[in-house]
């Protein structure tokens, strides 16, 4: 799955609105909520990456350790 703006802009959208009519006396209830859903939705962001391995690295034949650099798109 690729990394995608709206569904970012989406998670942070409801962050706010379940929260917006909160009163003043649970000002610090909704703060956490909204917190705690942004951080969500940057978390599923993240997740949602796909790295995608194009060349760079060489395995010796017999084993041993990985040598090269490792080249990549990002989705």
């Amino acid at each position: 799955m690729a990394l995608v703006k709206a569904t970012i802009k989406a998670g942070i959208q409801s962050a706010f609105m379940q929260v917006m009519n909160q009163r003043d006396d649970h000002r610090e209830l909704a703060i956490e909520k909204v917190a705690d859903t942004l951080a969500q939705a940057i978390v599923d962001a993240i997740l949602s990456m796909e790295i995608t391995y194009t060349e760079g690295l060489t395995a010796p034949i017999g084993g041993g350790s990985v040598t090269g650099s490792f080249t990549y798109t990002l989705k």
